[in-house]
């Protein structure tokens, strides 16, 4: 683990179990629905970093911002359908550049970036925004739209890479500033459904019918240009990153039932298993693999299936440690910033009347 990040949470671990459990030192209110929290990102005040603030999209609720306190400063509502027929807007994922966030919109399958500051984030999405997959309003409905989203800045250009709701495709885009700010695809690159098993059969991820695995979680480690990407039912992806391009993945952990014969259960909508694990899967990621986040030179990993986060040495993909947090369930997104402000913040997905977030100040 990083030296940084190995000291802040020592106190964390002392005498803790082999998975220890940390209690989070604030929660934020619970949503219910329509609102349903799920991904966090955190905005450094960089003039006063108690006066710092965590952002939380609510899916159709929204986006929320909180202070350090938990406390929620504002709540800024989601797009409105265009006509009757059509899909509001649901933010899913956010991430903060700068004095910049940038959230996917998967209900309107846009980009809307927000500035921010102490008091909370305004929109300054230039209205003309368009689509990022779909080519036309009616193919927006069909919801194969943006999803995980991650933003940094890789060879001098702000970038921001999303993912494609129930299909392997990711987009990268550059960032276009303005008075209004707006988003340009220049790359997209499609992860595989079907692997090559050790014993030489094809394993294809099992899903619902016109469906593919989809990867939700994501970080970029602006340090080394690289892009880590959770594919939901597959594992972690480390993928070479350049502002105008994807280069090469690797597959560099895997979930538990990777390889594992499934079949999709119609009256369930699941799908369920279809024989014994073969166990070519990896031994930390319980199914889905999602939100990632990044301390020097340590990624964190939300291992959803079992409720688990796991720390790797990103040099080598060494699992490090894993750890639970106290009454944390179902966890999709997390971020983590170190420094004058050291301070973790998870989705918690599963409280008695809804959702919300979790904070860890060490």
């Amino acid at each position: 683990m990083s030296s940084s990040l190995a000291l802040a949470l020592v106190p964390l671990f002392l005498t803790a179990p082999a998975t220890p459990v940390i209690t989070p030192t604030v929660i934020t209110q619970t949503f219910e629905e329509p609102a349903d929290a799920d991904d966090p990102a955190i905005w450094v005040n960089p003039r006063n970093t108690e006066r710092s603030v965590v952002l939380g999209t609510l899916k159709e609720g929204g986006l929320a911002a909180f202070d350090l306190n938990g406390r929620t400063i504002g709540v800024y509502p989601a797009p409105l359908p265009p006509t009757p027929d059509a899909k509001p807007g649901r933010f899913n994922n956010v991430d903060v550049l700068g004095d910049l966030a940038f959230v996917s919109d998967r209900g309107r399958d846009r980009i809307r970036v927000f500035q921010v500051d102490e008091r909370g984030a305004r929109d300054v999405t230039n209205p003309a925004t368009k689509p990022v997959f779909s080519k036309t309003e009616p193919e927006v409905d069909d919801q194969h739209t943006v999803y995980g989203l991650a933003a940094g800045r890789v060879d001098g250009k702000d970038v921001v890479v999303t993912s494609r709701r129930n299909e392997t495709s990711i987009a990268l885009l550059q960032v276009v500033k303005g008075d209004r700010y707006d988003t340009r695809k220049v790359s997209t690159l499609d992860l595989p459904s079907t692997f090559t098993l050790p014993d030489g059969r094809n394993w294809t991820v099992c899903g619902e019918p016109g469906e593919g695995p989809q990867v939700e979680g994501m970080v970029i480690d602006e340090r080394t240009s690289t892009l880590y990407a959770a594919q939901e039912d597959v594992g972690i992806w480390r993928i070479p990153l350049r502002s105008n391009g994807f280069g090469k993945p690797q597959l560099v952990d895997k979930v538990r039932t990777w390889g594992a014969p499934q079949k999709y259960n119609p009256e369930t909508e699941e799908c369920e298993a279809d024989g014994p694990n073969p166990g070519f899967g990896g031994k930390w990621l319980e199914a889905d693999a999602e939100g990632l986040a990044i301390a020097d030179d340590v990624l964190l990993a939300s291992s959803q299936g079992d409720s688990r986060f796991v720390a790797y040495r990103t040099s080598d993909m060494k699992p490090l440690q894993d750890f639970k947090i106290a009454d944390v369930e179902h966890s999709d997104g997390a971020d983590i910033v170190l420094g004058k402000l050291n301070l973790l913040v998870v989705h918690d997905g599963e409280r008695p009347n809804g959702t919300g977030f979790a904070f860890i100040r060490f």
